[in-house]
């Protein structure tokens, strides 16, 4: 019988700030691990800069590749965070003021709507056929259309925002991983690793090595949902 392709995603990083190196990405390292122990296998994380063409290009590749894409940055109240329209422009719907996003961001300030100035309104732009993603912190709320969900850039809140979504997606078996660690150079044991390898063909094993004070060896990290399969894998790797 064959086996159900395994749920699979993407992570969209958006922000010229994060290509330039001035500020780390924290959310892709953090989606990653919580979709990782909902058995979701991501393929991809990739980063553009704030220009439409690229963002529009990058969501068009991935929304038709992977189960799901998540978006992270862009839909603040500035003139470069054009993260929702080019979600509308990739989906081809128009984008438009969403009553129920402004009552929702309202809530963030004492005068309540009487407070959104024309940069805050920015953020109550939503694709048209979207359903908004709650933001516990700022009010600002997020957005899914289609099979990308979009969130914001600012780590605590989007770790807020995919918090309160990710018990809703099509999960499985969480992914267990496992590391071994050889105290000898990759060189040494890579033609047994590619024969143990070959063995497996359907267990991720990645070779990662090190030296410390002068020492070589080599992480070896094993992937795979079967508790039983990744056992008879670190079994054989052990003997190394």
């Amino acid at each position: 019988m064959k086996k159900k392709n395994r749920t699979s995603a993407a992570i969209l990083i958006i922000g010229n700030e994060i290509l330039s190196g001035r500020t780390k990405d924290l959310n892709g390292n953090y989606l990653a691990v919580e979709l990782l122990n909902l058995g979701i296998n991501v393929r991809q994380i990739r980063i553009v800069p704030d220009e439409k063409k690229e963002i529009v290009g990058a969501l068009n590749a991935l929304k038709i590749k992977y189960t799901y894409v998540f978006t992270s940055g862009g839909i603040g109240p500035t003139h470069d965070d054009i993260t929702a329209d080019s979600v509308a422009e990739a989906f081809s719907v128009p984008l438009l003021f969403n009553e129920k996003a402004r009552e929702m961001l309202a809530l963030h300030y004492a005068n309540g709507k009487d407070d959104l100035n024309e940069a805050r309104l920015r953020m109550t732009r939503i694709p048209e056929g979207a359903t908004l993603i709650d933001n516990p912190i700022s009010k600002a709320p997020g957005f899914r259309i289609g099979n990308v969900f979009v969130l914001a850039g600012v780590p605590r809140i989007f770790q807020a925002m995919a918090d309160s979504i990710l018990t809703n997606l099509d999960s499985g078996d969480p992914i267990i991983s496992k590391t071994i660690t050889i105290s000898k150079p990759e060189g040494t044991i890579a033609e047994k690793l590619a024969e143990i390898a070959s063995s497996f063909p359907e267990v991720s094993i990645g070779s990662y090595p090190f030296n410390t004070n002068g020492h070589p060896g080599t992480n070896l990290v094993v992937m795979h949902e079967d508790a039983a399969l990744i056992r008879k894998v670190v079994a054989q790797l052990s003997k190394m």
